[in-house]
């Protein structure tokens, strides 16, 4: 390459909504030095290419040219997993979710107060990440400073678009005592600290911006790690935190905060117990600690009610849908499409060691059952009805919304929207990342579904079109990202 000017000549998909998808058989893209896709032009016939390139100083040459078989793709955004929780990848599928905590996880973070273990662990945690393909992740580290700002450095290093947070994790559990902090006043210092020492690093990349403060790919994330683990103070003061770094920082990147909500029936009923004024919403209960945002991430919001929707939609979170975490643990089923038909921004997450694998292929495969299994359910309903739940139908109260997506099937371009600019909406990044177009980011993945890849699981003799015209390349690309993501 001359310079640092990279040039890709091939297919490319891209989202753009809900329900569609740009797929582009013969597309030309140019990323310039600062990792910003500086022109990109679609339909570009292979003889038009020094055509296209030599007015702007470029050789064809220096083109990178993919066959037929290949293609890009932006990367995956993972928005809800645990970097602590590696380790414990595949144990405790027996348990829900508050005793899964309480004998599997909690005893494993504890051994993160040792540097040496924290730095081993985290490597192998950015580099198989990346590996898998997910270019941005938020990471939940564990309630140590000196752990999450080893994650931080190892991100930083190793070039991984993250947000890190130390869990906030200051309430007294008298059934495991010693997992917590020591004080709200030691929380929310070691977190102040950890913002200071990630604000410090010196970032791997500068190509994105926000006014006119370059945005790091590494920031930091405010974690009140859930309802249960953390007091009222606590909440309160992180939400005065990001107001703060607002007030200090108006140019910089609004501060994220990320959380657990509904996950599991037993967690709802208890957070309800323990915060009786917030009128029966778990939702609600960040809302009256200023922790419910435009910038907050809320992991798997399987059983909201529509008092929890209401505030959702109202502060304009996201929603880290996590169905592979949510079938481990015997959580229950998302209602995505219900919550897409409100309004409310989602994404996907693996929420790993909830869920059991790394991949986010895998997260899309499990998103894809699961809103087939809520689709059978209400066919099923549709034709046995059965007496009115009232319970159920504060969840169906869809007079004043159309009903794209509520009880049907995620099709492929949604699956991938969430996996991709989805994802980058709920983590407030998609002006920067998430679909592949002129002045964003390229975060992006080199896919090929040929055989020569080795991969198992693709029949690569069907990859190519065998033909010339470009509405059948189209479809070959489109059907080829489809096995891509359900095989590979």
């Amino acid at each position: 390459m001359s310079g640092s000017i990279t040039i890709f000549y091939g297919a490319v998909v891209t989202p753009i909504s809900l329900k569609h998808w740009k797929a582009l058989p013969n597309c030309l893209v140019v990323v310039g030095p600062t990792g910003n896709i500086e022109w990109m032009i679609d339909d570009v016939e292979h003889h038009r290419l020094e055509e296209m390139l030599s007015p702007k100083g470029y050789l064809t040459s220096e083109v990178i040219v993919l066959e037929e078989g290949e293609f890009l793709i932006p990367g995956f955004i993972d928005t809800h997993t645990h970097a602590v929780q590696f380790p414990n990848l595949g144990k405790g599928g027996q348990y829900e979710l508050l005793e899964w905590l309480l004998k599997v996880v909690f005893p494993k973070e504890e051994q993160f107060e040792d540097r040496h273990f924290a730095k081993e662990v985290f490597h192998e945690v950015i580099r198989r990440s990346l590996d898998f393909g997910t270019t941005t992740s938020c990471y939940y580290s564990s309630l140590h400073l000196d752990a999450s700002k080893i994650l931080a450095d190892v991100a930083n290093k190793l070039g991984q678009r993250a947000f890190i947070g130390k869990c906030n994790m200051d309430r007294e559990n008298d059934k495991y005592s010693s997992y917590v902090e020591e004080s709200t006043e030691c929380s929310i210092r070691d977190t102040r600290h950890l913002i200071s020492h990630i604000r410090s690093l010196v970032p791997v990349s500068k190509h994105a911006s926000i006014g006119t403060m370059p945005e790091p790919l590494v920031q930091p994330i405010l974690t009140p790690r859930f309802a249960l683990a953390c007091t009222s103070d606590c909440m309160n003061k992180l939400g005065h935190l990001a107001d703060e770094h607002e007030r200090v920082h108006p140019l910089e990147p609004p501060m994220r905060i990320q959380t657990h909500i509904a996950e599991n029936p037993k967690e709802y009923e208890d957070v309800i117990n323990l915060y009786p004024k917030a009128d029966g919403s778990y939702a609600k209960v960040y809302e009256m600690h200023g922790v419910l945002r435009e910038t907050t991430v809320l992991g798997h919001a399987v059983h909201l009610t529509k008092k929890d929707i209401y505030w959702i939609k109202k502060k304009n979170a996201g929603i880290s849908h996590c169905p592979t975490s949510n079938f481990y643990l015997t959580s229950g089923i998302a209602p995505i499409g219900k919550y897409l038909d409100e309004g409310l921004k989602v994404g996907l997450g693996t929420d790993v060691g909830g869920g059991y694998a790394i991949s986010m292929l895998n997260v899309i495969q499990n998103a894809s059952i699961a809103s087939k299994m809520l689709y059978r359910q209400h066919l099923d309903r549709k034709h046995h009805p059965q007496p009115a739940d009232t319970s159920a139908s504060e969840l169906t109260d869809n007079h004043h919304h159309t009903h794209c997506f509520t009880d049907c099937r995620l099709e492929v371009p949604t699956l991938f929207y969430l996996a991709t600019l989805g994802g980058a909406d709920v983590c407030n990044l998609s002006k920067r990342t998430g679909s592949l177009a002129e002045g964003k980011s390229f975060d992006a993945l080199l896919v090929s579904v040929l055989d020569d890849t080795g991969a198992l699981g693709v029949w690569g003799k069907e990859a190519k079109s065998h033909g010339h015209s470009h509405t059948k390349k189209r479809e070959k690309l489109e059907e080829n990202l489809e096995r891509f993501l359900f095989l590979w």
